[in-house]
């Protein structure tokens, strides 16, 4: 990070401290955009062609591979210096050898949000991880650090029974994790709250489905939850209320992106879950921009997937058949970009 973010960071956070109506603005829940710091320079990172939407849903260029012009090689480098290394560099034609492409980003001027063309967010995990060295061994200390530093108790003290994405997004997060559950498993539900987009009529038919959050009040009115747990992630990332191999199915919806310590917490997934069980992290690009890490502010969408699939394959818990998907809804034709807001996954399976 350059002394000019760091400076930025302690004037925006002092603002925070004394200035509440100031807070309340940047606080709220809002979509991220594009980097707002660490933004990788023109020569670290290869730019995407982009399709420009005019209010008339004509594209003014058209999108195109950037692997036809600077090679698959080059490109997932950018996307590694989004975790401020350069570690994996020699390591960057293996992962090229991938077997789908991942192409440019389409972003909306009505909106300013830029998001993955169909196939990139796929192609952002490697198939083969065998040459790809850890991101985190020499990362910028404050990859994890946040412009609000308050105990996370104090920001969650406060229940919220809201949604953080739109109704078709809710419906979409529902059908897949519903798909992704069988009749009889043990679920924990990471960072719960007062919904845990399970079908309730199938909630019946599971042996257990726990939650672990930061409000009573909102885990009491869960109603799919056969118990329930109180605990920052970010303060204890051990799951020491959870005994080895105990759960077929961990979830972790919409909050990947506030974790602090991230490996800690997947290393302590693979413990407590079975031989084969799975971990399914959903996100979108809505958050609430104080209380994510910088390491995620500071990318994309597609930057998201990469990371999220090396902190599942770094953290030493035992995961192997990592994979990303977009589940996004997309609009039809020529462009087919995504509508509403987005969704995306990534999965792992305990070995």
């Amino acid at each position: 990070m350059s002394p000019h973010a760091f400076i930025s960071i302690t004037v925006i956070t002092s603002i925070l401290s004394f200035v509440p109506s100031v807070r309340a603005l940047i606080t709220e829940e809002r979509r991220l955009l594009v980097p707002h710091y660490w933004p990788p320079t023109p020569t670290a990172r290869p730019s995407h062609s982009t399709v420009y939407i005019d209010h008339d849903d004509s594209p003014d260029e058209v999108s195109r591979n950037p692997h036809d012009d600077i090679g698959t090689a080059a490109w997932i480098v950018g996307r590694r210096n989004i975790l401020g290394t350069a570690a994996l560099i020699s390591s960057a034609v293996a992962v090229g050898l991938r077997s789908k492409p991942a192409w440019g980003t389409t972003v909306d001027p009505k909106t300013g949000i830029r998001l993955p063309d169909p196939g990139e967010i796929e192609s952002a995990v490697p198939d083969d991880w065998n040459d790809v060295e850890n991101p985190f061994d020499s990362a910028d200390q404050n990859l994890f650090s946040r412009l609000d530093n308050l105990p996370d108790s104090v920001f969650y003290e406060e229940p919220r029974f809201v949604e953080h994405v739109d109704d078709n997004a809710v419906k979409l997060m529902t059908e897949f994790i519903s798909n992704s559950i069988q009749p009889g498993d043990s679920v924990l539900d990471l960072c719960s709250s007062w919904v845990s987009h399970i079908d309730e009529r199938l909630a019946k038919k599971m042996f257990r489905i726990s939650g672990l959050g930061m409000n009573a009040k909102e885990l009491e009115s869960n109603p799919v939850l056969t118990d329930w747990v109180v605990q920052d992630l970010n303060e204890n990332p051990r799951l020491s209320k959870y005994a080895d191999a105990s759960f077929d199915v961990v979830l972790l919806q919409l909050s990947v992106d506030y974790l602090t310590k991230p490996l800690d917490v997947f290393k302590e997934v693979g413990r407590i879950l079975k031989h084969g069980g799975r971990v399914f992290v959903l996100f979108s690009n809505r958050l609430f921009f104080s209380k994510a890490v910088a390491g995620w502010t500071g990318g994309d969408d597609i930057d998201h997937a990469f990371t999220v699939g090396c902190y599942l394959r770094f953290c030493g818990g035992g995961f192997q058949n990592i994979k990303a998907k977009d589940l996004s809804t997309r609009k039809g034709g020529r462009e087919n970009r995504i509508v509403n807001d987005p969704l995306y996954v990534v999965s792992a399976v305990k070995e």
